[in-house]
């Protein structure tokens, strides 16, 4: 039979995701009898966990949300991605985060078992971020908000800044999903006042509150939020298809690119083609010098340009 206070452990992390788990589903995924289940519910609810039962031949189960938790307990797995994920946030467009990752890295620390703190420090000696940037932030507060909205499906009121930041508008909109890429975060929503689906960025909103009405769904034009945001955003961007000669063996480069996919081939044992597609030459730029190697650019003569005015930028700032 297996370890009791580990079956615990294991079930109270099934339990603290957001569905309800039949009784059935339970015994399975712990290898032991409905009755023994229904005996381990007690025992949570004996360390005041608050799990609620539902009625029925299944008899559902699921973890209440309340201020009297107890701490909250995490399997070595959950351990390390939530370690890994507080590291990878100092880089994130949250306003403020990069402290508070900090913090509740360093607390999650000292309660870690040491194999799980060896395990979590060589992956920090052996990684560090590349080409974060700069770029907007968003307030936490201000985000939550708009995260409760979605999650509730209530409308949504915000004052909204124009891009140059010279005037802000009252919006009032029906949210639908939180979208997350290159650093800045977008909200797309039906605008009641429009009758039409809109993309706000989350950095230039101000002010957002929930009203309190109830959201009617709307067809979304897309596959998903995701989707939508690519096509409509980047869709009006130009895109730039740059064909680099990187003068470095292809499975050097390939090291050097991390992992990272990329459409390389080999144009003999020291030489080889790089194809890459943006919406931005600077990232295409910035890309390749992090290869560290010569390189020819052969297509587009943007790319080319831009790279010409960084050097010129670069020679300034080195004093020739």
């Amino acid at each position: 039979m297996p370890d009791m206070p580990a079956r615990l452990l294991r079930l109270l992390s099934l339990l603290q995701t957001p569905r309800e788990w039949p009784g059935s589903e339970l015994a399975e995924r712990l290898g032991v009898s409905p009755r023994t289940i229904r005996r381990d519910i007690e025992r949570l609810r004996e360390l005041d966990y608050p799990v609620q039962a539902s009625m029925g031949a299944e008899g559902g189960y699921r973890l209440a949300a309340g201020q009297a938790m107890p701490p909250l307990l995490l399997d070595d797995e959950e351990a390390v991605a939530i370690a890994v994920g507080l590291r990878a946030a100092a880089g994130h467009a949250v306003d403020g985060i990069e402290e508070a990752s900090v913090r509740a890295l360093a607390k999650l620390s000292q309660v870690l078992p040491s194999r799980l703190r060896h395990r979590v420090g060589a992956l920090s000696l052996a990684t560090e971020a590349l080409l974060s940037g700069d770029g907007p932030t968003v307030d936490p507060d201000d985000l939550a908000a708009i995260s409760s909205a979605v999650a509730s499906g209530e409308r949504l009121r915000f004052r909204y800044a124009k891009a140059d930041g010279s005037q802000e508008s009252g919006r009032h909109v029906e949210p639908h999903r939180l979208v997350a890429t290159q650093r800045k975060w977008y909200l797309v929503a039906w605008d009641l006042d429009r009758a039409d689906w809109r993309i706000f960025r989350v950095d230039r909103m101000s002010e957002p509150r929930q009203t309190g009405a109830r959201a009617t769904p709307h067809e979304l034009p897309a596959e998903d939020a995701a989707a939508y945001v690519s096509s409509t955003l980047f869709g009006r961007s130009p895109t730039y298809d740059a064909v680099i000669t990187l003068h470095a063996p292809i499975d050097e480069v390939r090291r050097r690119m991390g992992g990272a996919k990329a459409d390389l081939v080999a144009l003999d044992e020291s030489r080889c083609r790089l194809r890459a597609r943006s919406d931005s030459v600077r990232w295409i730029a910035f890309r390749v010098i992090t290869l560290d190697c010569d390189f020819t650019v052969e297509q587009p003569p943007e790319l080319a340009a831009y790279l010409r005015t960084l050097s010129a930028r670069v020679a300034r700032a080195a004093g020739t």
